[in-house]
């Protein structure tokens, strides 16, 4: 919704009767904009929330992201002394002082790309509630901002794909052998041996070094092939159901139709 042609105050006084429309119109084709005039011309002049709104959602897209970086750093902390579950394409020569420690860089740029954005929608919402009745003096301050926030986004998400997700691979070794050492897998066979006996053999598990499977198996809970089947990557990563209670739902049950 715009409000041109409301003037001052919203009432529209000293306004040709056309030029509401007119501006409509050419709003439309310059923009390719399904736009309308407001029906309350007057709150529509006072009030500048919808700048509030757009802006709260550039910051919530860019908070998203930058989780998601917070990930893919976590993921591929190490190699040695981190998870190293993936690869980051490394996009540096390496530390000027530890030969051979190369930083996550990109997502560390769209970290501060995110920082950005949230210190920009602060701005947005001062700005919007610094207005005084149908005077808001502080638009030119919320435009940039906005626009700024925009530009920052689309460059920062550009470079994160070209930059670092295209190139991410699995560290299928390190995946394997971690899956195979961690004790949190005996989770899955809760449903199968009862609370009480998966909580003594992962207490066992953590003293002896043993892998989970191989204890339950010796205690006579499972057999071989019972437990390799629940502990499967597949199974693990719900790409199969666990138990009948928890059914999957195939990606294309969930597509919308527009």
């Amino acid at each position: 919704e715009i409000n041109m042609g409301a003037t001052a105050i919203g009432t529209g006084i000293t306004t040709h009767p056309d030029y509401a429309a007119a501006v409509l119109r050419h709003l439309r084709e310059i923009s390719g904009l399904d736009l309308a005039t407001a029906d309350d011309l007057v709150e529509a002049t006072s009030d500048t929330g919808s700048f509030m709104s757009f802006s709260a959602s550039l910051k919530r897209n860019a908070i998203k992201l930058s989780k998601i970086c917070n990930d893919l750093r976590l993921l591929s902390s190490g190699p040695q002394a981190g998870l190293g579950e993936i690869n980051l394409p490394a996009r540096q020569a390496g530390s000027s002082i530890m030969p051979g420690k190369v930083n996550p860089v990109i997502p560390e740029v769209v970290n501060q790309v995110a920082f950005a954005v949230a210190g920009a929608d602060l701005t947005v919402t001062m700005a919007v509630e610094g207005g005084q009745l149908q005077l808001n003096a502080f638009e030119p301050v919320i435009a940039h901002s906005i626009f700024q926030s925009i530009t920052w986004m689309r460059r920062g998400m550009r470079t994160l794909r070209i930059n670092c997700v295209d190139g991410i691979t699995a560290n299928r070794e390190r995946l394997g052998a971690m899956v195979g050492a961690s004790v949190g897998v005996v989770t899955a066979l809760t449903p199968f041996i009862g609370y009480a006996a998966s909580a003594a053999l992962a207490k066992t598990a953590l003293l002896t070094h043993r892998n989970v499977g191989d204890l339950v198996v010796e205690a006579g809970l499972m057999s071989r092939e019972e437990v390799d089947k629940q502990l499967s990557p597949a199974r693990l990563s719900g790409l199969e159901a666990i138990t009948q209670a928890i059914p999957i739902v195939q990606p294309a049950e969930n597509v919308v139709e527009s």
